[in-house]
């Protein structure tokens, strides 16, 4: 099942940045523990993560290994022979028989629900002895080393404590130290609901087990992976017993913890795995295993510096300078705080040969978190990735690519077995045994864009990268999910025009014309769009490689009669093919401008669409939209789009203040990541653009932002861009040609045109000017 994907190849040109250190504080602090798991704080190598919660005599750490899933392969499977109702749906819909045709869709076309479930690791606790009241309690997460630590006085012993996961090791790490020799006494047990055997010897305890889906009263409900973590304790001084399932550490003056987990998704034995792991890191010095750690993690983090400024609140605690930005104080380096938390949060959720960062990252408690903890494939995932490239963490990419590629399998029987179609597709949602039919209702399941929009993420890999024997291993993946369309669109009998359905706009739905609620139709907005980004990248892909010519060709036909975006009578974009009534004229998703962001159709070379979208998100705000993290996140995208800096800080305003939490964590709510990370995104898109086939520098700089610097950032073409700004103007540029070729640059209205040389740095002063 693991993808051998040689693709970390393609990372290897990456640089750091060569400005002067830019002082800000990339650390989030609190002076109390965390009341709940919102509040907790998140550490993670990719695979392995926790939630540190800081508790002084209880200490909670909630566990996760990305691949503790319930279910297998296949257990989702298509409706059979569910393609030869396609003609008459399609037939109804042309007629305008909307109700209809969603009834027989729903009946015949798509398959029963079955959901598998990401679930926690479970819980370490430690438990400690303190004889006195503790004070001078801090709880932190350092962003540049990647270490979370709790540090508190008992008496006249101060106790300090550090937590991280290292890469290198495959290893969560706890160090707990005391002022005073023979201060140091606790307790340490495991605990998870349910599917969990526990043991003690000597000085480790083992939990293993089989997951199964379903509360903890229920059982051997939709068997996943065979998992078993093992946790030893290393002393010094003081003395070690076994309690029943816990052990018990007393009057030692330090103490380490080694915590590893696996699983058998990827074939192995978890219980060897675990094993060699846990040998292997034990017998290696504790100082390198923490400077292997911090420089792992620094090699990408430290790509990119953003300096937006201080204010009086910089040096508050984190929920302190939250609570004061809701209120209405400015604080810019929390805005930098924030971009850098969403890029560790990638960092620590998503590295090479892992699986791809869902709803929640890693992060996710408990047996049956928010929607399952999966893969939405119709917006979410997708944002999940949108700062990987820009924000210069483009092996972070990867695992993305990976899903994919992965889906194709599945994907293909899906398009025969549905849609007697070539090709592959998948619907709105996958997980990590990668299925891809149409379940539940038509509202959010009948959708057979997913592959196509997740295929947008390997081109933008290669538009960033350059790297021609990665695209050799993209093309054929965009190619299938471009061949699928080649079966499935069909002509729309009134306007000649090729259209997809039965499809949705993804969870929305419209009032037909006898007062009915529907959900699908033919041709929606965003298919069409989704369509035009699809063919247009895999034929550029083709012209690249220089191959395919015949069938680049056919491509190029088949888009020419793709139905093209249409402006309503109120100057909107429209959603749907017609222009229905909105029961929730506010809704979340804004689906139908995909072509703004993260497609490229619309423009400022496209001013009556580009009026058009303004008018649409307008709208959508004006009767309550934004009211979701991720799509306050993804409007803050779209007027960076707009180059409306000011609207888009408006936004960020308001994701901060309305749908973050005190750990900055996104809320929907509950939490889900993509929120974190489509800000960080619309954070670097404000700042530099590179779309529409030019790197157009400080696109939409908010006048909240008069000064200051980043540099790291890149751009497409494989370009790294370093600028400093003073009162809203270019002070100064500076842009690394990794792969050379040709450079197009705008600020403002002014544009110049470079030919680059490889590993040349080209510097410019206010207005363009050459230095």
């Amino acid at each position: 099942m693991k993808k051998a994907i040689y693709l970390n190849i393609f990372c290897a040109f990456f640089y750091g940045c060569n400005q002067p250190e830019i002082q800000t504080t990339n650390t989030l602090w609190y002076e109390n523990p965390a009341k709940d798991w919102n509040e907790a704080l998140p550490i993670g190598n990719g695979k392995l993560g926790g939630m540190v919660f800081g508790r002084v005599d209880y200490e909670r750490i909630q566990l996760n290994e990305e691949s503790v899933w319930t279910g297998s392969p296949g257990q989702v499977p298509d409706k059979p022979d569910a393609y030869k109702y396609l003609p008459e749906v399609r037939n109804l819909l042309f007629k305008g028989e909307y109700s209809k045709a969603q009834e027989i869709t729903e009946k015949e076309i798509m398959a029963k629900e079955g959901w598998n479930m990401y679930q926690t690791l479970g819980d370490l606790f430690l438990g400690f002895r303190h004889k006195d009241t503790c004070s001078e309690y801090r709880r932190e997460l350092s962003l540049d080393n990647a270490i979370a630590k709790v540090s508190y006085k008992s008496g006249k012993t101060e106790y300090k404590r550090e937590y991280y996961s290292s890469v290198p090791d495959q290893v969560l790490i706890i160090e707990l130290n005391a002022s005073n020799s023979k201060a140091l006494s606790f307790s340490m047990s495991m605990k998870r609901e349910k599917d969990a055997t526990i043991s003690v010897d000597k000085n480790t305890i083992t939990m293993s087990g089989q997951v199964t889906a379903g509360p903890a009263d229920m059982k051997d409900l939709n068997p996943g992976v065979h998992y078993e973590t093992q946790i030893m304790v290393v002393k010094e001084a003081g003395e070690i017993q076994i309690s029943g399932d816990s052990l018990m550490i007393k009057d030692a003056s330090k103490a380490t913890i080694y915590l590893v987990a696996a699983t058998n998704y990827w074939g192995d034995d978890p219980h060897l795995v675990c094993s060699e792991r846990l040998e292997k890191v034990t017998n290696k010095d504790l100082k390198k295993i923490k400077q292997d750690h911090i420089s792992e993690h620094q090699r990408l983090f430290n790509r990119v510096k953003l300096d937006l400024g201080t204010s009086e609140n910089s040096n508050l605690p984190t929920d302190k300078r939250l609570e004061a930005f809701k209120n209405g104080s400015d604080d810019p380096s929390l805005l930098s705080l924030y971009f850098q938390y969403g890029r560790y949060m990638l960092i620590s959720s998503s590295r090479p040969d892992d699986l791809a960062a869902n709803l929640q990252g890693i992060w996710a408690d408990g047996l049956i978190p928010p929607w399952s903890a999966d893969y939405h494939i119709n917006i979410n995932i997708q944002m999940n990735y949108w700062p990987a490239e820009v924000t210069n963490l483009s092996e972070c990419h990867l695992p993305f690519i990976a899903l994919v590629d992965s889906l194709r399998k599945n994907g293909r029987k899906t398009a025969k077995t549905m849609y007697n179609s070539r090709g592959f597709t998948a619907h709105f949602t996958t997980d990590a045994w990668y299925w891809t039919t149409s379940v539940g209702k038509a509202e959010w399941g009948m959708w057979p864009m997913g592959a196509a929009w997740c295929s947008q993420h390997l081109w933008e890999h290669y538009a960033f990268t350059q790297e021609i024997e990665y695209l050799e291993y993209a093309y054929p993946i965009l190619k299938e999910a471009s061949l699928f369309f080649f079966d499935y669109l069909t002509e729309d009998p009134k306007t000649g025009y090729l259209v997809t359905g039965p499809s949705s706009s993804p969870e929305n739905k419209f009032k037909t014309p006898d007062g009915k609620i529907s959900n699908i139709t033919m041709g929606p907005a965003m298919d069409m769009e989704i369509c035009y980004d699809l063919f247009s990248n895999t034929m550029e892909a083709a012209k690249i490689l220089d191959i395919d010519q015949e069938f680049r060709d056919s491509l190029e036909i088949l888009r020419s009669r793709l139905s093209p975006l249409k402006i309503g009578n109120d100057g909107r974009i429209m959603e749907w093919s017609k222009e229905f009534e909105e029961p929730e004229p506010g809704h979340r998703h804004i689906s139908h401008l995909f072509a703004l962001h993260p497609g490229k159709q619309i423009t400022m070379h496209t001013p009556e669409l580009m009026g058009a979208a303004r008018k649409t998100i307008e709208y959508r705000l004006s009767h309550g939209g934004g009211h979701t993290g991720w799509s306050r996140a993804w409007i803050i995208n779209f007027y960076a789009r707009m180059l409306n800096g000011d609207k888009a800080y408006e936004n960020l305003e308001a994701l901060l203040q309305k749908s973050t939490l005190n750990n900055l964590f996104d809320v929907h709510p509950p939490f889900q990541i993509d929120g974190n990370f489509g800000g960080t995104a619309g954070i670097a898109e404000m700042l530099l653009q590179s779309h529409a086939d030019e790197i157009h520098l400080l696109p939409a700089l908010p006048k909240a932002w008069s000064s200051g610097s980043v540099c790291g950032l890149k751009a497409r073409g494989n370009f790294e861009v370093d600028m400093e700004w003073e009162k809203g103007e270019l002070k100064s540029a500076k842009i690394k040609s990794v792969k050379g070729g040709k450079c197009k640059i705008r600020l403002r209205e002014k544009d110049i045109e470079l030919d680059t040389e490889s590993g040349k740095t080209y510097s410019f002063g206010p207005n363009l000017t050459e230095v």
